[in-house]
């Protein structure tokens, strides 16, 4: 072994043990190890930063961003709307939710495909009366093997790609993954849907103790509705079904400056009509998305859109002292001098008895307000109000959905039919969304997980390194020596196990770039044909289900399932293994050795 494997591989341990002991973020763990390498002389000070311009780098920057982009348009909620009801059984509930969620992530960042869907589970499980935590991992579970099915659906895929670009000289296609990691995702699917779910401990059901939903404040809101919409004529009664499946409940509305409860619910809805609601946030976005309703104050809202940086929403608490205690946001020119809308008022009580810019705010009231995006500090400061903490609350574009859509759909159409390089394909649709004001330049970079792409551009020049002074041909070397005389699939199963077990301990794109060099080695020492080696470790990499700190996905639902770090191995294990036990046979047949 070289002075410079010796380096390198003490870099790697480095990177291992810190990412195992987590009391430094994973970026700032990788990020040392590079630098050490660059001063120690393991790594070419001319291409230490190279990483952070790879296209794998960029893919995962970019897909993060459309992501967001879908979800801002309102694409998702076209999508999750129709499909989630409190009343199905929790078995019914996981098989739609895990299909869904199984279905975005191989369209979208697994990750991001998850904390859309989160809330959402989380929504249901109160409504229904049951913990999150008897559905939130088989959530997770099914985002992860979702994301398989794809080159852009998780991080490992896109490496895998990259790496069989420049080692064989000709990058994976989009969909390429799609034979064996859509067999894969099918059977893990399945085991979790109709047997897995039943093997997460019952004490996860105290997750909903946990919930991080559950104290969110309910708002008494008006939304009106649009000159064109299909619901006048209509009577207020017909709206129930909708604001019970998004959580929002009717209070009444509001006509020719007099508001109407209760008894209106046979009223005949008129243009202009003011309803008044009680709901979240966010359940208050979705009804509006899913009626095509107006905020209350159409033409300010229109004008907030002119300004073109887009609306974003902040919830702040009222102090006693503040410029607007004991005022009305109309007495105070909210509108005119913020250029704000009143979309909601929290009070403790209820008793809300004007029109929302005519009511009198009192101290200890929490408002909803509709800001321009990157306005919403000043216009804080500017109230004397205290925000509260982000919980990225968004305005979704609804009459933008078919285009995001369409923007999205083109461009990997495109990138599959080899038409445009995929980073270029992901580049043209994030600047579609900005030009057509889906994303706002301002929000842009915000969507972007930094600590994700200095982890990858960081581990890139490491693993480039290893490579280049024949630290992966002596691992190739060691595990050959170790199958010796095995059958090849016997060497690729070895292989499978060895990175499975890896990912479910350390960060999978880390894992990912040690073990996919690793896998062309082995695959040249024996004669045969290196795919099925670089596909056993995208499937193995991205399969992390015996730890919360495999894989991201598995980490964001800790906290709100209430599970414990050994819950997890229980349903867990058996999916991995069953992973494996469908892999390599459709390995060995989709891409013959």
């Amino acid at each position: 072994m070289t002075t410079d494997q010796i380096i390198l591989f003490s870099l790697f341990g480095f990177v291992f043990a810190g990412l195992l002991w987590g009391k430094f973020r994973y970026d700032l763990v990788a990020f040392t190890a590079l630098m050490a390498g660059v001063v120690l002389g393991v790594v070419d000070t001319k291409h230490a930063f190279d990483g952070f311009g790879h296209p794998a780098t960029i893919v995962v920057a970019l897909v993060l961003v459309v992501s967001a982009g879908l979800v801002r348009s309102g694409a998702v909620f076209l999508i999750t709307r129709t499909l989630v009801d409190s009343t199905r059984s929790l078995g019914a509930h996981i098989t739609i939710m895990g299909t869904v969620g199984g279905i975005l992530s191989a369209f979208m960042n697994n990750v991001a495909a998850l904390a859309l869907l989160m809330p959402v589970d989380i929504q249901t499980a109160r409504k229904a009366g049951r913990g999150p935590g008897l559905s939130l991992m088989p959530l997770s579970f099914a985002t992860i093997l979702g994301g398989m099915v794809t080159m852009i659906g998780t991080p490992p895929n896109i490496i895998i790609a990259s790496i069989r670009g420049e080692s064989l000289g000709e990058p994976f296609k989009m969909f390429d993954f799609a034979p064996v990691g859509g067999v894969a995702a099918i059977a893990g699917l399945a085991f979790v849907a109709l047997v897995g779910w039943r093997m997460i401990p019952q004490g996860a059901d105290k997750g909903a103790a946990g919930d991080p939903m559950a104290d969110i404040a309910q708002y008494i809101a008006e939304l009106t509705i649009p000159d064109a919409s299909k619901l006048i004529g209509k009577r207020l009664s017909d709206l129930y079904e909708a604001a019970d499946k998004s959580d929002v409940a009717v209070l009444g509305l509001v006509r020719g400056g007099s508001r109407r409860y209760g008894t209106q619910r046979n009223t005949q809805l008129k243009a202009a009509d003011a309803l008044v609601l009680e709901a979240t946030p966010d359940a208050l976005d979705e009804f509006r998305a899913t009626l095509n309703l107006d905020f209350a104050e159409t033409k300010r809202q229109e004008a907030l859109r002119a300004d073109g940086a887009g609306l974003s929403t902040i919830e702040v608490v009222v102090p006693a002292g503040s410029r607007i205690d004991g005022k009305t946001a109309q007495t105070i020119g909210l509108g005119w001098r913020q250029r704000t809308v009143l979309l909601g008022i929290s009070r403790e009580g209820k008793k809300i008895t004007h029109h929302l810019r005519k009511t009198e705010v009192r101290a200890g009231d929490i408002l909803l307000l509709l800001t321009p995006v990157g306005h919403s500090s000043d216009v804080a400061e500017w109230l004397g109000c205290l925000p509260l903490a982000d919980r990225g609350l968004q305005v979704t574009e609804n009459s933008k959905t078919w285009l995001a859509i369409g923007l999205f759909g083109a461009a990997v159409l495109a990138a599959s039919l080899g038409l445009i390089y995929l980073p270029v394909a992901l580049g043209c649709v994030v600047v579609g969304y900005v030009l057509t004001k889906i994303l706002s330049v301002q929000e842009l970079y915000d969507h972007i997980e930094w600590p994700v792409v200095v982890l990858l551009g960081s581990m890139i020049p490491l693993g480039a390194a290893l490579e280049a002074s024949g630290g992966t041909e002596l691992i190739a070397g060691s595990l050959t020596s170790l199958t010796a005389g095995y059958a090849p699939w016997v060497v690729l199963t070895v292989l499978m196990i060895v990175t499975m077990t890896l990912s479910d301990v350390l960060n999978n794109t880390a894992t990912t770039i040690v073990a996919a060099p690793v896998g062309i080695q082995m695959a040249h020492s024996l004669g045969v044909n290196p795919d099925p080696f670089l596909m056993a470790v995208a499937v193995a990499a991205s399969c992390a289900f015996l730890t919360p700190i495999g894989h991201k996905n598995n980490t964001l639902i800790l906290g709100p399932g209430g599970y414990g770090f050994g819950d997890y191995w229980r349903m867990g294990l058996p999916l991995e293994i069953l992973i494996v036990a469908v892999s390599i046979p459709s390995i060995l047949f989709f891409w013959p050795l």
